[in-house]
């Protein structure tokens, strides 16, 4: 059996995501998800720390692709500017053709708690990471905190959007609209002081 062959860490990923839609994710083993691709346990840890990991094992490349689009920003971009140089980047990393798998994924997540906080969990160290990029590049408090957490949000928010049903547009059209409307919403006068 050949163990170390190219592409077994995406093998075992979409293995293990037809195993946890069909069957369900707590009831599924590595055992079975190894097996299910003609594989050992013992290749499946080599690969993956455990189970849960499967599906979140591309994060850092995710994390990556956001930095890489802020890096490419002009040294002059605002708060908001490498945000949204950061969502165009981080588009890249979800092409039409990913769609179907990125929906069979986020229904595993949804049907199980402690995934769902593992996702949350990726959008809170996707948000510190830029805010952190933001700071770096001399962006002071609290904008940084505030660019960053949006960006996220809106990451979130539209990936939500790029994978229900029947949504056919690309997410790099989805985040724009969702910038607009948060930039929108930040365009409104504030309301009333506290105290008032």
């Amino acid at each position: 059996m050949v163990r170390w062959q190219p592409g077994t860490s995406e093998r075992l990923q979409a293995a293990a995501l037809d195993l946890f839609a069909s069957q369900g994710y707590e009831q599924t083993t590595a055992a079975e998800i190894a097996q299910s691709v003609g594989l050992t346990e013992r290749t499946f840890f080599r690969h993956f720390s455990d189970k849960r990991e499967v599906l979140f094992h591309g994060q850092q490349l995710l994390v990556d692709a956001f930095l890489a689009g802020m890096a490419a920003a002009p040294d002059d971009a605002t708060p908001m500017e490498l945000v949204a140089a950061a969502l165009e980047s981080a588009a890249e990393f979800f092409p039409d053709e990913r769609r179907e798998h990125s929906r069979l994924r986020q229904t595993v997540i949804d049907q199980n708690p402690a995934l769902q906080e593992r996702e949350r969990h990726k959008l809170s160290v996707l948000a510190a990471t830029v805010g952190e990029a933001l700071r770096a590049r001399g962006v002071t408090e609290p904008a940084a905190t505030l660019a960053a957490e949006s960006g996220a949000t809106v990451f979130g928010v539209a990936f939500t959007q790029w994978i229900a049903p029947g949504e056919t547009r690309p997410i790099t059209q989805i985040e724009r609209a969702v910038l607009a409307e948060l930039r929108g919403l930040a365009a409104v006068g504030p309301g009333p002081a506290a105290g008032d």
